[in-house]
């Protein structure tokens, strides 16, 4: 019990130091608060706006996990065609890489013109930031079945869903679930980035804020993004650790 609360604890240490020395700075005007507000404006924004933060950190949240989900999904299927025929791996998977390199602020304007502004252009820039960690972890672990049991299924005559529902996929659980925890972080980082161009959420508070010269709910906003992250994250380890508990159990 000691050592979980000091592992949830000891993080805060460092953020509480920080905000310290952040505070001194501002009050003795070694930085100028429009370009390091105080935390104590910080927190105040908190305060004074906290429906307004709750109501974009909602929406940023819902727009993150719906990409994540979509992601998720398309990027599994996607693997398993690749992982079907070398023909269509060497032929599509350039243009799955597309989705790792494309700068999605780039392309954010273009999601507008296509998608319109709101909720279902965020989504769609979440899922193609996250999509490539689930298709290159799944695909890497499809590959790396032990050559032993594929041949071992083979002989017993077992067809290729066999193969691929019955040892392929659940052999490949541990790298899929790797992927899922990338793109969790880059899901995030998508819809954020979505909402400054689309607007909603707290990339279109940021970008507002940012107009106003209202740096203490930048920073607000930009704090309860990261946290935001941080907390899918650790939710998903959750899932991740439970699911492979069973997984390692049911191959022990």
């Amino acid at each position: 019990m000691k050592n979980s609360l000091s592992k949830i604890l000891l993080p805060f240490i460092p953020l509480l130091l920080i905000s310290v020395v952040a505070e001194m700075l501002s009050k003795y005007g070694v930085v100028a608060p429009y370009i390091l507000p105080p935390p104590s404006d910080i927190l105040a924004s908190f305060m004074n706006d906290s429906s307004e933060y709750y109501s974009s950190t909602k929406e940023t949240v819902s727009a993150a996990l719906l990409g994540l989900v979509l992601a998720g999904i398309t990027g599994v299927l996607v693997a398993i065609l690749f992982s079907t025929s070398r023909l269509i791996e060497r032929s599509l998977y350039p243009y799955a890489t597309f989705f790792q390199t494309v700068p999605i602020v780039s392309i954010a304007p273009l999601l507008v013109i296509w998608f319109g502004f709101g909720f279902r252009t965020v989504v769609i820039s979440s899922f193609i930031v996250s999509i490539f960690p689930v298709i290159a972890n799944t695909f890497a672990g499809l590959r790396a079945t032990d050559p032993a049991l594929l041949d071992l299924f083979k002989l017993y005559g077992a067809t290729r869903l066999n193969v691929l529902f019955k040892l392929r996929l659940p052999q490949a659980v541990p790298q899929i679930l790797t992927g899922l925890k990338i793109s969790t972080g880059l899901a995030m980082i998508g819809a954020v980035i979505g909402e400054f161009i689309a607007g909603g959420g707290l990339g279109g508070v940021i970008d507002a804020s940012r107009t106003q010269q209202r740096l203490d709910k930048v920073f607000a906003a930009v704090l309860l993004a990261s946290f935001s992250g941080l907390l899918l994250l650790f939710l998903l380890n959750l899932i991740s650790n439970s699911i492979l508990k069973k997984w390692k159990g049911s191959h022990d």
